[in-house]
């Protein structure tokens, strides 16, 4: 009853307007009652869900915050908000690798398609300029995304689409992963909030300019790109994506980033 209420546009939790309530909307009131985010965030006890990943994710993404390749077809689509620890401190250097379908409903398997990873600034803002997915069999309208804090495990997860009629019949739709999704002239705009199961607390900005060139030994304020090779703590280490390393960061803690070499 849920999901097909929300297919027919209904989300829970709603503010007035109808929209998922987001996580930096906790602290905000509302004739003396605080809102319900989603997803909750005031007291760490509910992170945001995390969701399979699928068959089509590909590591080596590009550094990128447009995925939209020139003259690719689809309804624009701007998602922006921030990431969060569960004590709804904001995250900064947070890395997040996002893939879709293009406007057709296929993945790019041989390139780099509508695939891209950034990250979060001081602020633990983040701003991803798409296109509205399109459909394919057995599943709704969504976003993959992995979402890393520096040092910490990974967060593999799904975005969704309010008002979709599929998401009344796909079996992974979950309505805490709902964007908050408007009208933008010819195209749409989206809000979401990452809570990730970590303590919030300020970091360096990875975007900093390094100093030095990368190789030998691993080095936070380095800027390092897929196929580098570092050594760290005796062992050798192949980079899989292209980034800004930082304190925190060293290859064993970020799988994500760092293959350990034989």
């Amino acid at each position: 009853m849920l999901r097909a209420a929300l297919a027919a546009g209904s989300a829970v939790p709603l503010i007035a307007t109808g929209a998922p309530v987001l996580a930096r909307d906790a602290a905000r009131t509302s004739a003396g009652r605080t809102l319900p985010p989603t997803p909750f965030c005031d007291d760490g006890d509910d992170p945001t869900p995390d969701q399979m990943e699928g068959p089509y994710f590909k590591p080596n993404s590009p550094l990128r915050t447009d995925l939209v390749p020139a003259g690719a077809p689809g309804t624009r689509l701007t998602v922006s908000g921030y990431v969060f620890g569960r004590n709804c401190v904001p995250l900064s250097g947070v890395l997040l690798d996002f893939w879709q379908a293009d406007d057709a409903g296929a993945y790019d398997m041989a390139g780099y398609r509508f695939r891209g990873h950034q990250f979060t600034g001081a602020t633990g803002a983040f701003t991803l300029r798409t296109i509205v997915p399109g459909l394919y069999p057995g599943r709704t309208r969504h976003i993959h995304v992995k979402a890393q804090a520096p040092g910490e495990p990974v967060l593999t997860t799904q975005l969704y689409f309010p008002g979709e009629p599929r998401n009344s019949t796909d079996a992974l739709f979950d309505p805490a992963l709902l964007m908050n999704v408007r009208g933008a002239g010819g195209g749409k705009e989206a809000t979401f909030d990452f809570v990730l199961d970590v303590d919030g607390g300020p970091g360096p900005d990875p975007t900093d300019p390094p100093t030095e060139p990368p190789g030998g030994t691993w080095t936070a304020g380095r800027s390092y790109t897929a196929g580098d090779r570092v050594t760290y703590g005796g062992s050798a280490y192949l980079c899989l994506q292209a980034h800004t390393s930082m304190t925190g960061w060293e290859p064993p803690h970020v799988p994500a980033l760092w293959r350990r070499e034989p």
